[in-house]
């Protein structure tokens, strides 16, 4: 018998096919990122321009966003806010009556814990120069953004969140944010940590959907988002999260990155997350409204390549188009 022979046999048929697959992308893999802006009419949503399907949303079409995941099988969502009015100390991201506290408690009523609410934790949306912390003029203002992020999370948690994602990639705000948390009374509400968050080009389509660009300070984040060609400090940046606290640790992005979520996922023994982010999902969303690549397969063997290289939970803007073609 020639040895080629058994695996032909096994790819002869879809059935068999899908019996043997060694890794499978369920719904339960899956969370939704989610855009909510202030300001917005009741049942208004704003598509992103350079990511065509992916809207900001008001509050009440955000719930119905929700419940589609629900009724597809996606366990949660990550909301991301956009606030009517910036600073430069973020304020709106920890202000009880913000967009997000107002988002997760919306969520929570009509949907209870059918869905999970995940909140990303970070500044760069809130404040009016759009950098992840304070600054001083182009000094990146690390230790003053900790108590800032911890009051942020502790007003999601108060809201109702599930999930706490710290994304700012600032020293220390792990443990911060977990004390703050612990001491709060709510030890069982989940860190989910950007935990490898690379200094990337392909976070372009998202600073529009979060209106969050440069005004002022450094022109880029390079300074405390880790860089490209580096590989042992991922190791390092997720061993230093996972001591200060962290439940689950994420890669971002997802794709120029496989290897470090292979890594992380064999090393650590806790769940990996890895975020396909907002320039991935545009360039296979551009190439296939071009009619340049099957925009169905070209998604599934994108997102099956993240889940083989070892992580467990996926954040896609392709989220749910993924739950129906596997449904």
């Amino acid at each position: 018998m020639y040895p080629n022979t058994r695996m032909r046999r096994l790819r002869n048929n879809h059935r068999i096919r899908g019996m043997v697959s060694e890794y499978h992308v369920r719904p339960a893999n899956l969370m939704l990122p989610l855009f909510v802006k202030e300001g917005l009419d009741e049942g208004e949503k704003a598509e992103v321009q350079s990511m065509p399907g992916v809207y900001q949303h008001s509050l009440d079409t955000l719930v119905t966003e929700c419940r589609e995941a629900r009724d597809l099988g996606i366990p949660g969502v990550i909301l991301f806010g956009i606030p009517k009015m910036k600073d430069a100390q973020g304020s709106e991201a920890y202000n009880p009556q913000g967009i997000i506290p107002r988002a997760i408690r919306r969520i929570k009523k009509e949907l209870g814990d059918e869905i999970l609410v995940a909140c990303d934790v970070c500044l760069c949306e809130y404040t009016d120069h759009g950098h992840c912390a304070p600054i001083d003029g182009d000094q990146i203002l690390n230790d003053e953004a900790l108590e800032l992020y911890s009051k942020a999370a502790l007003e999601y948690a108060r809201a109702g969140a599930d999930i706490i994602a710290p994304s700012d990639m600032m020293d220390g705000r792990v443990g911060a944010i977990r004390r703050m948390l612990d001491d709060n009374g709510f030890k069982d509400v989940i860190i989910m940590s950007y935990a490898v968050k690379y200094a990337s080009a392909f976070y372009g389509p998202f600073r529009d959907a979060a209106e969050s660009g440069f005004s002022d300070g450094p022109d880029d984040r390079k300074s405390h988002q880790m860089d490209p060609s580096n590989f042992t400090q991922a190791v390092r940046e997720a061993e230093l999260d996972i001591k200060e606290g962290a439940d689950i640790i994420m890669v971002k992005p997802a794709l120029p990155y496989l290897d470090v979520i292979k890594e992380l996922a064999d090393r650590f023994h806790v769940p990996v997350a890895a975020y396909q982010v907002s320039g991935e999902y545009a360039m296979l969303k551009a190439a296939a409204l071009k009619g340049w690549l099957d925009e169905k397969e070209a998604m599934m063997e994108s997102v099956m390549s993240i889940r083989r290289a070892g992580a467990t939970i996926i954040l896609t803007y392709y989220a749910k188009e993924i739950a129906r073609v596997i449904e």
